[in-house]
């Protein structure tokens, strides 16, 4: 089939090389535009643009595709457009040029977790499970049919970043596989049950503060879901530090304070339980291990972490 790929960050690239790389031809691909990134603000390509250039695949960018991108759309004559992590908000108008419509890339077990962050909710609340669906995509957000599900076990010590890397190369194998049913008229469209539905916004760095009156399992999946991105964070003498890595312990005090610092980590009481602190970034400083940062400086017991 002919295809149009819209796809923005490294999650949506090993599914657009594995179409390129299948008997499908990918006929353009729609990235959202260059924009100034990093401390310099350097104007930088998306992740999508740049494979799709080094594939010879050709490009198209608007700000509003729904004002700017039909013509071009329908220029095309694709039999089928395949979305993953695109962002922006598709109109009926542009829903309904292809005669196969838009399928649509989405990092969960849909009905569970429509919406903007599925991976970083998955780990937050601790699931054990999770995966990649493939569906037809109607006006509304992330609620049309199921066409095809991969699942995939959450490694009990995954961090979010390392589930995205997963569950991108998941998503490029089915979403081959499920082009190639299309094709050959070997789907059947499952209704989503809309009862079972949970939404997720977008996290923002305001969102990754750690709140130590929560149990030890819940911080323990707290910072591996703000892990690579927002980082978990608190206050060590009213310097931001950011948390990466944290350990589960039976250890008891009161919530947010230290009970020991030693070689092994930074010890925190939790609402019950507590945890280790084993790798951090106090503001100002380098990321490190907790016994790098512990050589230069002593954290004594009873200290309170936070505002």
């Amino acid at each position: 089939m002919n295809i149009i790929f819209l796809g923005t960050p490294d999650f949506a690239v090993p599914a657009l090389k594995a179409i390129i790389a299948s008997r499908h031809k990918v006929l353009a691909a729609v990235t959202q535009p260059d924009k100034p990134v990093g401390r310099k603000q350097e104007i930088t390509p998306s992740p999508v643009k740049i494979a799709a250039e080094n594939n010879g695949i050709k490009v198209l960018q608007y700000n509003k595709i729904r004002l700017e991108g039909v013509n071009d759309l329908k220029a095309l004559n694709a039999d089928i457009m395949v979305t993953c992590a695109y962002g922006q908000i598709l109109s009926q108008e542009i829903i309904d040029i292809c005669p196969k419509g838009i399928i649509n890339i989405h990092a969960s077990l849909l009905p569970k977790y429509r919406g903007a962050a599925p991976i970083q909710y998955a780990v937050l609340n601790g699931d054990k499970e999770t995966g990649v669906t493939v569906m037809q995509t109607e006006a509304g957000i992330d609620t049309g049919d199921i066409l095809a599900v991969s699942k995939t076990a959450i490694g009990e010590n995954e961090t979010a970043g390392e589930l995205f890397d997963r569950l991108s190369e998941i998503g490029a194998e089915l979403i081959v596989k499920t082009l190639d049913k299309i094709e050959n008229g070997e789907i059947i469209p499952i209704k989503q049950d809309s009862s079972k539905a949970s939404n997720v916004k977008m996290i923002k760095k305001e969102n990754a503060e750690i709140d130590f009156t929560k149990t030890d399992e819940t911080v323990f999946d707290f910072v591996r879901g703000m892990n690579p991105w927002p980082v978990a964070y608190t206050f060590l003498n009213g310097k931001l530090l950011k948390i990466y890595k944290v350990e589960k312990s039976d250890k008891n005090g009161e919530a947010g304070t230290v009970i020991n610092s030693d070689i092994g980590g930074i010890t925190v009481a939790c609402g019950n339980g507590s945890v280790i602190i084993k790798e951090l970034q106090l503001e100002g400083g380098k990321r490190m291990s907790a016994h790098e940062f512990l050589l230069g400086r002593k954290i004594p017991p009873l200290l309170r972490l936070g505002k």
